[in-house]
């Protein structure tokens, strides 16, 4: 992705500094969006797309690390902290609560400029994935690849630890058979023919879930020879 094509948000209470960054990187190319604090960038986020978010940590009502905390619950765009605190503690609990990079004030704006470069070379990649089916149809009942969540209509339907696990392993690969043994594997099992037996039990379970006959199953599939397989619509 090019300067040109990238929309980015600095978030910064600071307004001399909001006021050079934009400046410097509208001078690089960006068109840039500023917002004074965590509730300005929320309202400028349920209206606008952004490429990137540059954002302070130290801010007044809700911080920097708070915030990319919350936005990571909805949301994917790539998150750069600005903070004048460099000790390894504080850079760990911005990563931690999602994200991409870490800059520490006060910094070059050069610098600056080959992080946010940086993460927007690697959004093609984020976009590839993005182009990916979000949900998954299986006739009535869809299944949330993001969230782990399997709904009917308005109802949620529950599923254990190891059925979360299954749909996880099947959603990423639909329409390809996965081998018994690859799922004992992939399930963290030690494996041998009980663990196999133990995957044809959850496997029956799950199609209870899915299938209007569990007995006929029409989305998880047994492909002979071959394993079980996930057939969305």
């Amino acid at each position: 992705m090019s300067g040109s094509d990238a929309h980015l948000m600095i978030v910064d209470d600071d307004e001399r500094i909001r006021s050079l960054l934009k400046k410097f990187l509208m001078r690089a190319g960006f068109l840039v969006t500023a917002a004074r604090d965590g509730a300005h960038a929320r309202r400028l986020l349920a209206g606008l797309d952004f490429d990137l978010i540059i954002m302070d940590v130290m801010m007044p009502g809700e911080d920097g690390v708070s915030l990319t905390r919350s936005l990571r619950e909805t949301m994917t765009t790539p998150i750069l902290l600005l903070t004048a605190k460099g000790e390894t503690s504080d850079r760990i609990a911005g990563l931690e609560a999602g994200a991409d990079d870490y800059l520490s004030k006060p910094f070059e704006p050069k610098e600056l400029l080959l992080r946010v470069n940086a993460i927007l070379r690697r959004i093609p990649d984020t976009v590839a994935e993005d182009s990916a089916p979000k949900v998954l149809h299986l006739g009535d009942i869809r299944y949330d690849i993001e969230r782990g969540e399997m709904w009917q209509g308005e109802e949620l339907i529950r599923l254990t630890g190891t059925e979360v696990q299954l749909m996880k392993i099947f959603s990423a690969c639909p329409g390809e058979p996965i081998s018994r043994s690859k799922l004992v594997e992939d399930l963290g099992r030690d494996r041998g023919q009980a663990q196999e037996r133990a995957v044809d039990v959850q496997i029956t379970r799950l199609r209870r879930k899915i299938e209007a006959d569990p007995k006929q199953p029409q989305y998880l599939q047994t492909v002979r020879g071959a394993g079980y397989m996930l057939a969305p619509d």
